[in-house]
């Protein structure tokens, strides 16, 4: 007898360009044998280049798509993206107790990859206090963990440090990922007790829009598998560095990734 097919929700900002957000959310979850829903918690005018507008949904709206979903359809896992202010975290808050949800994936998305603000300066210390103590994992990039503890990360212990005032906000996990040295790509993991360094090769190329999306969208999927947090960024790892080598350019900026590059590989140059 089949397996029953893991349920993962990603509640997110709608990318019109398709490389991240809620699209590149759905992507990776189907791409990866998962079902997977939406909540969409605010739409976007944007391309490979930047992101012209944002809207932000109204609260109800924004709560009816969550009840709508876990009522019938119910989920594994919950992976969160872009919540662009704090009543949209409070909202979101609200429903993850009322539903008694167990497994949450944070991807603290702040700024786009074009440099634009997707996140409200007010809405940090909501995401810090409130949302952060309900995560399974967190998976800030090196600029976002900088932002989250109020200073830059520079180097290891930086990001040691770093990961352990996260993990101390109350989360059970928190990977920083997006390597800053020379040489391999290497993501760190502090689960509360130990560090594990995550490292690939680094690869040169301007199709990276939604690889943080991407990361925390494979991370919850495997999670939702019954993985451990330790062998889901692992692998979460791996399926990310093997769609940016297989990514092929669309628009004249960031480039999207190729998240179905097992079935679809890269087109002939």
């Amino acid at each position: 007898m089949a397996s029953p097919i893991v349920k993962v929700m990603t509640v997110a900002g709608s990318d019109s360009g398709a490389g991240a957000g809620i699209q590149a959310d759905l992507k990776t979850i189907a791409s990866l044998g998962g079902y997977g829903t939406s909540i969409i918690t605010a739409v976007t005018a944007q391309n490979t280049r930047r992101v012209v507008s944002a809207f932000e949904l109204p609260i109800e709206m924004i709560q009816q798509q969550f009840d709508a979903v876990i009522t019938d359809i119910g989920t594994d896992v919950v992976k969160t993206g872009m919540l662009s202010s704090s009543a949209v975290i409070d909202a979101l808050v609200g429903k993850l107790r009322e539903h008694n949800v167990k497994q949450l994936v944070v991807d603290p998305v702040m700024v786009s990859k074009g440099g634009d603000r997707l996140l409200q300066k007010e809405a940090l210390d909501a995401l810090k206090t409130k949302l952060f103590p309900l995560a399974s994992l967190v998976t800030p990039n090196v600029e976002e963990a900088g932002v989250i503890v109020g200073r830059k990360l520079e180097n290891l212990d930086d990001i040691r440090a770093a990961s352990e005032e996260i993990v101390a906000m109350g989360a059970k996990a928190c990977v920083v990922t997006g390597g800053i040295y020379p040489g391999p790509a290497t993501d760190f993991l502090y689960d509360g007790s130990e560090f594990k360094a995550f490292s690939g090769g680094r690869i040169a190329s301007n199709n990276t829009h939604g690889t943080g999306c991407t990361f925390a969208s494979a991370s919850a999927v495997y999670i939702a598998r019954g993985e451990s947090v330790k062998s889901a960024v692992a692998q979460a790892k791996r399926y990310v560095t093997n769609a940016i080598k297989a990514a092929y350019t669309v628009g004249t900026g960031y480039g999207p990734l190729n998240h179905f590059h097992e079935w679809m590989p890269k087109p002939e140059a």
